[in-house]
Order: structure tokens, then sequence, then C-alpha cells
């Protein structure tokens, strides 16, 4: 893994300096969009929405729309006066019970690792959370920006999980109404859930679906069923093949212009050629004899 941030976990008058590494990462499938008569890629244009023309990057402004339609632009001086920081500390705020935290807060998961000045004091704070059963809150500054983040222990290592800002956790603006429920039947659902009880394990599940992509996608491949569009990779085959012809095309130059080859040419076609009989003259030696007619055509031309 590589570290996207380093800084430091402060607490008191203790500083605890660290690394820190994304600790996921998406295996969702993804396709692009394709004609599907030739599997060209769709182009999308930068189109403004007023005049109908395409328009460049360096014409593209941020924009922030009011509730009411309007828009309000914002240039990069005025972004610039907006509060930003890059400080380089995770400054803990309060340790709170693990219980407080409703895991629907938590946005993304960052791996914590301490350089080595720093290992003892991340023990120490690694113990302290466990033997508490807390998690830290925190304030962090990830993408110039400040966050709220907890950290936690995770298979003896400190996750920092960075979460949503009280505000942006929808509340629900529905409400349900079950009806009356009657005893046997709670009764059942709880002989449901203990019947299905158990202990969580990841490795029991699987993401069946991008098996099954990868799965087609490769029985598709091996039948044949592929689109060679302009932007195709080339094989290791082509480029060989285009290689061989580019030498091929700069021995006939030379030659045209009556110069020797190169010593460190290494074609067939650029070594000292043996006579041989003229049927099995290469396309180099054609070239370089058709070349003297052509000269004197322009000649008279002129």
């Amino acid at each position: 893994m590589r570290a996207i941030w380093k800084g430091s976990v402060s607490f008191g008058l203790v500083n605890v300096p660290v690394k820190l590494y994304s600790a996921t990462e998406s295996h969702d499938v993804s396709f692009r969009q394709v004609h599907a008569k030739d599997g060209g890629r769709i182009k999308y244009q930068r189109v403004c929405s007023i005049d109908g023309e395409e328009v460049p990057y360096s014409d593209i402004a941020k924009g922030y729309e009011t509730e009411d339609g309007e828009m309000v632009i914002l240039t990069d001086d005025d972004l610039a006066e907006l509060p930003s920081t890059s400080s380089r500390e995770i400054a803990v705020e309060k340790f709170v019970p693990s219980e407080q935290i409703d895991p629907m807060m938590f946005e993304k998961s960052y791996y914590l690792e301490p350089e080595k000045s720093g290992a003892k004091p991340y023990a120490l704070l690694r113990q302290a959370l466990q033997d508490a059963d807390r998690m830290a809150v925190v304030t962090v500054a990830l993408r110039q920006r400040t966050s709220i983040a907890v950290l936690r222990v995770r298979d003896d290592v400190i996750v920092l999980q960075t979460m949503m800002w009280p505000d942006e956790v929808r509340q629900p603006d529905f409400t349900i109404e079950p009806g009356d429920v009657k005893d046997s039947e709670v009764k059942m659902a709880h002989m449901l859930v203990e019947t299905l009880a158990g202990d969580f394990d990841p490795s029991e599940f699987e993401d069946d679906y991008a098996g099954a992509v990868e799965t087609l996608v490769k029985t598709k491949i091996e039948g044949g069923e592929v689109k060679k569009t302009a932007t195709s990779t080339k094989s290791s085959g082509e480029v060989v093949d285009l290689l061989a012809a580019l030498q091929k095309s700069v021995a006939a130059a030379k030659s045209a212009r009556g110069e020797a080859p190169a010593a460190s040419d290494d074609t067939e076609d650029e070594k000292p050629a043996k006579k041989t009989p003229a049927a099995k003259k290469t396309p180099a030696k054609k070239a370089a004899k058709k070349a003297p007619a052509k000269k004197a055509a322009a000649k008279k031309a002129s």
C-alpha cells in the first residue's frame, strides 16, 4: 500500500507520528457506453445550455445554484478565500463509548501506521482504546478540508474513519403503521431470528455478480465476439510487424538516396546482399533501382 497522508495523532501532550493508508477499495464492475454497431466509445461534449456551443475547459468555472434557480459564479480568487487547512495533525477531541457512534455516520476508512519513533505511544493509545471500549473523536484535515472522524482498533491496527457531518444524515419522512401485531406473530419472529442466528464471517460471502460478468466476457472473447476498434490495444505480434515494416522503409529510403546501410542495422534488407537471381530481389533493391529514373523524369519536367 502507498501512504496518502503523513502527520501525527495528538492527545494531551502526546504526539504519535503516523502514515495514512486507504483501508478499502471498490471492486464494482464498470462498463463503458459504446456504439452497438461498431463498439466505438460514446463521447460527451461540454455544451452550454444557453448558446448551445461547446465550452473548452479554460472557460469552465464553478457555479452555485440558488433555490430559485439563479447561478452564482465563483472565481479561483473567491475559492481561495474559503476556510481551509493543511494541518498535519489528527487532534483527539474526546473519548466516547463505542455504542454512541451510529454506524450510519461512518464514511471512509483508513489504516494508521506509526513511524518508528511513534511505535510505543501508538501501542499505548491502541491498548487504551481497547481496554476502555471507546472511540476517539478527532478532527483531521484531508484534502484541505477539515473532517470529523473517529479512531478505533481493528485487528491490532488503529483505524481512522471519517464521518458525515450531522446535517448530512437524512431523517426518514415516512411513518410505518404495522396494525395489530399478535403475540403469536412476535413469538414466531423471535423463533426465526434464533434459527438464523450465528456469527458474522465475511469470507462466507462473495460478489457473484462480478464473477459472472468476468465469466461472460471471457466466454465472448473465446468465441470471437470482440469488436476491433481504432483504440484497441495492439498485440505484441502487431507491434513487431510494424517495427519490421518501419525498418524496411528506412532501408529503402537510404538505398534510394545512395546511402550505405548503417553498421548497426540488423534487418536482412539492410545487410550487404549476395548476388541472387533477379526474381529474388528484395523490395528495397527494387526501390533503389527505380529511384534514378524518377530523378531523371524530374529533370526533364524542369
